[in-house]
């Protein structure tokens, strides 16, 4: 992940505002050579009408004025990602909640959040590596609304995955003659860093997922993750025999 300095540098060094800036005033530049050469050689038995060179001046204003007007507004988009930057910078070391299904798992620990819109008749959440390989599933709760996912990194057979990105699916079965219910997911992750590329600034998750600014909707102090871990550790692995990892640890989490 790069850091704050290279954001600052990126914006400031845009190429598309520099290529927009340079082709108005390349088109202003052969505007004025071309009004000065009219005027050189024009006939003086019969100059150029009054009101036609009165046009040509304010079209030459018109194009002076939107090179200004451009330069102006990349100043304000420039100021604006510098101030998205600084932002995304001061969630490092925090915990956010975004949308989406690939979840890090951080310290032997993920948290994810499935909202049902309507009640289900079953629910079940698997969770997925890299490779797209299932390495667990349980039961989920099956009442509309938001519920809580906690993992503690171990896999069906109880062994200790390694830290990294893991995905998140929530499958719902209703019953018959019912329309299906619509889930979404977020995810939670600790921010080790801050990056940007053409598509804007996003920020990265235990190094391992990334996640742009408008998907993040709430943030968590620093303690946050660290509590999380410690409660899971307290619990003897929370869900490790596929059970839910009990209400009381995730009610210290909220």
């Amino acid at each position: 992940m790069t850091d704050l300095s290279s954001i600052i540098s990126s914006v400031n060094t845009s190429s598309t505002t520099q290529s927009s800036s340079q082709t108005l005033s390349a088109d202003m530049n052969t505007f004025l050579t071309m009004l000065t050469t009219q005027l050189q050689y024009q006939d003086p038995l019969d100059p150029m009408d009054a009101s036609e060179y009165t046009s040509q001046l304010v079209q030459y204003s018109n194009v002076e004025q939107a090179i200004q007007t451009n330069k102006k507004l990349d100043n304000l988009l420039n100021l604006s990602i510098y101030n998205l930057g600084v932002q995304a910078a001061s969630y490092v070391g925090k915990t956010v909640q975004a949308l989406g299904d690939m979840m890090p798992l951080d310290g032997g620990v993920s948290k994810a959040t499935y909202t049902l819109s309507k009640n289900v008749q079953e629910c079940t959440i698997t969770v997925k590596d890299s490779d797209g390989k299932v390495v667990y599933t349980q039961k989920g709760e099956t009442s509309a609304g938001a519920h809580d996912f906690v993992w503690d990194g171990k896999n069906s057979a109880g062994e200790q995955m390694p830290d990294g990105v893991y995905q998140i699916a929530v499958d719902t079965k209703v019953n018959s003659g019912e329309t299906a219910a619509s889930v979404t997911t977020t995810i939670f992750g600790r921010v080790t860093g801050v990056a940007s590329d053409d598509s804007g600034i996003y920020v990265g998750l235990a190094d391992s997922v990334t996640a742009t600014l408008d998907y993040i909707l709430t943030i968590r102090d620093e303690n946050y993750w660290n509590n999380l871990i410690d409660s899971i550790k307290k619990e003897d692995g929370g869900n490790a025999a596929g059970e839910e990892t009990p209400e009381e640890v995730l009610s210290q989490l909220v």
